[in-house]
């Protein structure tokens, strides 16, 4: 993935399938963006980690092939739109509005047709590719791989972000 600029104008995500692929449109640069090591994101094939961040919810729209998209867990905080034929994630949607993501989208920065996104800035939920069949005993090496990178790993997110959730639950509780 090419580094961007920091004026990403948007671009085109595309799922995977040759016939009539799934298309979304984004407008502007991408937030927090950050390889992913949850089991929950789709990852391409041979990959450890995915390459996630954020826009706003109302930059993003389904440009063509909207009747190939499905819900892969519908009981998920975070409502994946993957293509039900190839089974690319294509963004994530939190509805609750409650949560303190609603009103981002979560999307596969690594799908975009287009160079200049954002870089990836941080490693979140590097313990979680042991779930995914990571040996234990490699996890040193896999963090130390991600500083030479320049992604500080996490075993949750990174602090401004773990902070904002922390900043909402109060707020939750303490402001009417």
């Amino acid at each position: 993935m090419t580094p961007g600029s920091g004026n990403f104008a948007g671009g085109t995500l595309v799922c995977h399938c040759a016939d009539r692929p799934v298309k979304v449109s984004v407008t502007g640069d991408v937030a927090h963006n950050h390889a992913c090591g949850c089991t929950k994101c789709w990852k391409p094939d041979g990959a450890t980690f995915s390459v996630v961040g954020v826009v706003p919810r109302a930059s993003l729209s389904v440009s063509e092939q909207n009747d190939k998209l499905a819900v892969v867990d519908v009981n998920a905080a975070i409502q994946r739109h993957a293509c039900k034929e190839c089974g690319v994630h294509l963004y994530g949607r939190i509805e609750n509005e409650g949560h303190p993501f609603h009103g981002l989208d979560f999307i596969h920065t690594e799908l975009f047709e287009e160079d200049g996104a954002a870089a990836p800035g941080f490693a979140a939920f590097v313990s979680s590719i042991i779930e995914s069949g990571v040996d234990p005993a490699e996890m040193e090496g896999v963090r130390a791989r991600l500083k030479e990178l320049g992604l500080e790993p996490y075993d949750c997110l990174n602090p401004p972000l773990m902070d904002a959730i922390a900043a909402h639950a109060y707020k939750q509780k303490h402001v009417a």
